[in-house]
């Protein structure tokens, strides 16, 4: 064949959807407007420091001249199998061999079902609101992306999937505590539903990178756990960041944990690829897996910010529904998200249209508790004088 009748390379970029955050230049310029400035609880960025520990390790491991291991130094798995058994409820049976340190979650979310062998014809499922990640991860690797109701499926079974062939389901995405609803599936929920994938052969990743951050909960449980697995992590991957509960999502410091088959899969295409966690990210991670007393301070910064939000924004008429765990506030006032995030932009304060997250989310926003706390108390101020 010529050059000249090759046929034309077709952009991936081009057969995606516009990416939602730039459609909110016009109500970020409606919220900067305002004279006290605007309040930006839109993308959900920590704003908090960096532990000093993690700091100061990173600093201390800044001499890395050699390539770094796709698996992780054995500091880093240790520390990563002492945190999913410590905090994550996983058993004695997990572990090096089951835990994989990744470039951050969003990267996983993204590339998991190519890493996995999914292609054209195969349908990752994931839930009905949710982090569009998941869809992007399916339309990456050819496949159709289906959105489920997870508590219906749960209840349920295949009568949930509206008619959709299980059979072609490869991967069943989890996301508990939910972004951005904050709903949390309890253990029989999981227990329900990881029997039902079991039965018809569906990898179940499940991300739970809000966990430690329970309020009308008293815990989030894990597919990790023993209690909901049955002492089986076959064909189970939890995804995990400590960008929220250690403010590290500038070091990009996440992993996945579970099916010793299924993580192999992954250091196998990962090595490959190079996908390689930084040296000095290794050592600061490992450093900040084990420090429980800054994830249960950054707990109470989140909950007193929480605290203040919360009435300021049913005084304003707004229904919170959900949030029972997390970092966002799932509020609706009974009207198109669009009209929700304009009345609230002329009042300074910039959230997130529940559209983003699925059709189901049209009358909803997300309201984030990632700002400092002067700004939490600006637009507390200003709804309540509203």
């Amino acid at each position: 064949m010529s050059i000249d009748s090759a046929p034309r390379r077709r952009s991936l970029a081009g057969r995606l959807p516009a990416f939602p955050w730039d459609s909110l230049a016009q109500a970020r310029r409606r919220a900067e407007a305002h004279p006290d400035g605007i309040v930006d609880l839109s993308v959900g960025t920590p704003v908090d420091p960096t532990p000093e520990g993690v700091r100061r390790a990173l600093a201390d491991a800044s001499d890395a001249p050699g390539y770094p291991t796709t698996v992780g130094s054995d500091a880093l798995r240790d520390g990563l199998v002492g945190f999913a058994r410590r905090r994550r409820g996983a058993g004695a049976e997990l572990s090096r061999e089951h835990v994989l340190p990744t470039v951050g979650s969003k990267e996983l979310v993204a590339h998991l079902p190519f890493q996995l062998g999914i292609g054209a014809g195969d349908v990752v499922a994931h839930p009905h609101i949710a982090y569009p990640t998941y869809d992007m991860g399916a339309r990456f690797a050819g496949a159709q992306a289906l959105p489920v109701d997870m508590a219906d499926l749960a209840a349920r079974g295949d009568a949930a999937l509206g008619g959709a062939d299980p059979s072609r389901i490869r991967l069943l995405w989890l996301n508990s505590p939910s972004n951005p609803t904050g709903a949390v599936l309890d253990a029989s929920q999981l227990q329900a539903i990881l029997a039902w994938a079991r039965g018809r052969g569906i990898i179940v990743a499940s991300d739970e990178c809000y966990a430690l951050l329970p309020w009308d909960v008293e815990s989030v449980p894990s597919v990790l756990d023993p209690h909901v697995n049955g002492g089986d992590l076959s064909g189970l991957l939890c995804v995990y960041s400590l960008s929220k509960q250690s403010n590290l999502a500038g070091y990009r410091a996440a992993f996945a944990a579970g099916d010793a088959e299924l993580i192999g899969e992954l250091t196998a295409v990962r090595k490959q690829a190079g996908m390689m966690l930084p040296a000095p990210i290794q050592a600061a991670m490992a450093v900040a897996l084990e420090d429980d007393t800054a994830v249960a301070q950054q707990r109470e910064r989140y909950r007193d910010r929480r605290d203040a939000l919360r009435p300021a924004l049913e005084a304003f008429g707004g229904r919170i529904e959900h949030s029972a765990a997390g970092l966002y506030l799932w509020t609706t006032f009974e009207e198109d998200a669009l009209r929700s995030v304009g009345r609230l932009a002329d009042l300074g304060i910039l959230c997130a249209p529940g559209m983003f997250y699925g059709e189901a989310g049209d009358a909803f926003v997300r309201v984030a508790l990632t700002a400092t706390d002067e700004r939490i108390a600006a637009a507390a101020t200003r709804l309540a004088s509203a």
